[in-house]
Order: structure tokens, then C-alpha cells, then sequence
């Protein structure tokens, strides 16, 4: 089977039993980098030496049909640098490959950059969606497309590009839209930073140091009436949306009923 292993993000005693276990009996470990790998090992006291293979970004699609088929009948502990495998790091391809022939598929759950931030934010944690890393080239565009989301959102961004993500961030969310700027999670210089966008943006103008994860705040609920409601339904079906997914589009942005909302769109039409 394949058993996606989770490490630690930072502090190695955030490393669990289990890990350390799966370590000390894997035959063979699928590694982001291997020389990673084996200063884990070390690192936890873990003198096994199983076969190592490289399992990255550049070589994933290559190897996922070989890798999988071998987990039919043995164990691969799968790693990646920090984190759970597949988020945002190595692991999908390989995953769906195992699934689709049948594949066992296991995980040692463990640290989550994702969730240590949320829950260190200050922002709401009963709805988030992660976002992953920001994209290097037309933020605001990316930004703006998920301004109205009411969910609190979390990104993973670079310490060089924070004060331009932030400052792009402010232009797209508003300048006071609350945020938490989250750097070197579980580690000696930990530092969360919280406040508006505009504040945020001119404290990291210059970047930081560090792996940063960025926490924006949902937006405000959006206080709308049936005809306004059924007005942006319409806006969306005529953009290509089916009714159904703009009702429900529009019903989750505006708290408004998916069915009143579908009911009058449609006598409207």
C-alpha cells in the first residue's frame, strides 16, 4: 500500500510515534529529496536505511504508474519536505494513480501548515478554503476572483513576494479586510502577525524571512435583496452558468433561498 507520512514543519518534536515508527520499518521511501529524507532520519534516531527514491515535481508523472504498482504487494512511505504529501507538494499524481488500479492508500496524519495557521489566525476556522500558493503573475485577477468568497481563505506565498502579495491583496480584498501573516510556523522565530491588508502590506513591504502562509478574512455577508438576488443569477446565465449553479452561486454569497432565487430567475427569463 501506499502510506503518505506526514513531517514536521518545522519543530522535529512535532514528529509523531507513528512516523518514526514507519521510518524505522520502511523497506522502501518515496522522498521529495532524499538527502531531506535522510537527515529526518538522523534526526529522529531512526538508523534505518531503506531504498530511497526520488519523488518530485520534475519526475512524479514518470514514476507514479511504476511506484503504484509495486504498492500492490509492498509498503511505500511516502515524504515530502514538510507537511502531508499531495498538499501543495508531490503525492497527488501518485495517489491518483494508485486509486484509479486499486491501490491501498493510507496516511500518518500529522503537522499541517495549513491548519496551524488558521487556527493561530484570529480569523474564523468554522468555514476556510485553502487556496495554495499565490500565483507569481496576475494577482490581483486571482485575488478579485475570490473577493467575495465569505470563507476565510489560506495561501501559501514566498518571503521575497509577501509585501507585493500583500499590497496586491489590499487593492483586490480592500485595504481593511483583516489578515494574519504567518511565518516560520512551529520553529524558533515564529511570528504571526495580524491586522488589515494596508497595514500588513506596508510592515512586509520589504519581505520577510521564512515560510510564510497567508490567512485573509471571508467576506462580509452581503446583504441583498430578492430582486438584486435574481439580477445577479441573470447576469451569470447570460456569462454561461447554468441556472442552477448561478442560484446557487448567488445563494451562498448573499445568504438569499437557492430556490426562490432559481424560482424567480426562471419567470424572469
Amino acid at each position: 500500500m501506499l502510506i503518505l507520512a506526514a513531517t514536521p514543519i518545522g519543530n522535529l518534536g512535532d514528529a509523531s510515534r507513528r512516523l518514526i515508527e514507519a521510518l524505522q520499518n520502511a523497506e522502501t521511501v518515496a522522498a521529495e529529496d532524499t538527502r531531506t529524507a535522510i537527515q529526518l532520519m538522523r534526526a529522529l534516531g531512526v538508523d534505518n536505511r531503506p531504498r530511497l527514491v526520488a519523488l518530485h515535481e520534475h519526475n512524479e508523472r514518470e514514476r507514479a504508474a511504476s511506484l503504484a504498482e509495486e504498492a500492490r504487494d509492498a509498503d511505500i512511505l511516502v515524504l515530502t519536505d514538510a507537511g502531508m504529501p499531495t498538499v501543495s507538494d508531490p503525492g497527488f499524481v501518485l495517489v491518483q494513480t494508485a486509486v484509479a488500479a486499486g491501490v491501498t492508500v493510507t496516511a500518518i496524519p500529522g503537522p499541517s501548515a495549513v491548519l496551524t495557521a488558521l487556527a493561530l489566525s484570529g480569523l474564523p476556522t468554522d468555514r476556510f478554503a485553502f487556496e495554495g500558493f499565490v500565483p507569481r503573475k496576475g494577482r490581483v485577477a486571482a485575488f478579485r476572483a475570490v473577493a467575495g468568497e465569505p470563507r476565510t481563505l489560506v495561501f501559501f506565498e514566498s518571503p521575497h513576494r509577501i509585501g507585493d502579495a500583500l499590497r496586491d491583496a489590499a487593492t483586490a480584498f480592500g485595504a481593511d479586510r483583516l489578515a494574519a501573516v504567518c511565518r516560520e510556523l512551529t520553529k524558533l522565530h515564529e511570528e504571526i502577525a495580524r491586522g488589515t491588508l494596508a497595514a500588513l502590506a506596508e510592515r512586509f513591504a520589504e519581505g520577510a524571512r521564512g515560510e510564510i502562509v497567508l490567512v485573509i478574512a471571508g467576506a462580509a455577508p452581503v446583504e441583498a435583496s430578492i430582486d438584486d438576488g435574481v439580477a445577479r443569477v441573470l447576469a451569470l446565465v447570460a456569462e454561461g452558468s447554468r441556472l442552477k449553479d448561478a442560484s446557487a452561486e448567488v445563494a451562498e454569497l448573499t445568504g438569499l433561498s437557492r430556490k426562490e432565487l432559481y424560482d424567480a430567475a426562471l419567470r424572469a427569463r
